[in-house]
Parts: structure tokens; C-alpha cells; sequence
């Protein structure tokens, strides 16, 4: 059976990566911003670089969970799942308003980050009998 918690910080992942892309295109409009730009009002760059941002961050989060919760511990690996989750959200707020307030958020969200590798690698390391 897979892990319950696990797929549920998924779809949270998956529903924060779908907000931060509806921000940018609410800022888009908002800022006047014309797709493709990237660039324009520092406002709407500060909600784009959130959105790259939390996709590039997401991209080593999700198999990180998942090799966690599967080789690891399921609930810590969702403890630190949702610990991410909450981080990203704290830093898109704080991004999104002052790009200076974000190192806090960031430093939780890389902690987690952290965590879910180190649960991983202990839950490989057990499996491969090392």
C-alpha cells in the first residue's frame, strides 16, 4: 500500500506549484505584462521569481519525499513534506512583498529540504543492507 500522508503533501505541492503560475497570471494582468516578458514592473518579477522559484525547489522536493516515504519513514517524510510546504508559502509571501524578507522562509524551506535527503539516504543506505 502507498504512504497516505506522502500523496497527501503531494497534491498540497502540486496545488502550490498551480497558485504560484495563477499568481503570476493574475500579475500579469494586474502589472501590464505581456506574455513572454519576464520583466517589467518589479512587483510582477518578484511573484515570477516566486513561481520559478518554488518549481525549481519542488523539482528536488518530490523525489525527495518519495524516496523518503518509501525507503524512510512515511509520516516523517510527510512531517517534512508539509514542513516544505509551509516554508515555500511563508517565502512567496515574503518574496512577493520584499525580496529581502525571504532568507528566513528559504533557510526553513532548505532545512526541510534537507531532512527529506537525509531520510532518504538513511532509508536507501537500510535497503541496500549498509
Amino acid at each position: 500500500m502507498l504512504p497516505f500522508w506522502p500523496a497527501v503533501v503531494t497534491l498540497l505541492i502540486v496545488l502550490l506549484l498551480f497558485a504560484t503560475a495563477w499568481m503570476v497570471g493574475g500579475a500579469r494582468g494586474r502589472y501590464g505584462i505581456k506574455a513572454p516578458a519576464t520583466s517589467g514592473d518589479p512587483a510582477f518579477e518578484r511573484i515570477f521569481r516566486v513561481q520559478m522559484n518554488t518549481q525549481e525547489a519542488a523539482l528536488m522536493a518530490l523525489p525527495a519525499l518519495w524516496i523518503a516515504a518509501w525507503y524512510g519513514n512515511p509520516d516523517y517524510a510527510a512531517i517534512a513534506g508539509a514542513v516544505w510546504i509551509a516554508a515555500r508559502v511563508w517565502y512567496a509571501v515574503a518574496y512577493s512583498r520584499d525580496a529581502g524578507k525571504r532568507g528566513p522562509a528559504f533557510s526553513l524551506g532548505a532545512l526541510a529540504l534537507v531532512a527529506l535527503i537525509v531520510i532518504a539516504a538513511s532509508g536507501l543506505l537500510r535497503a541496500a543492507g549498509l
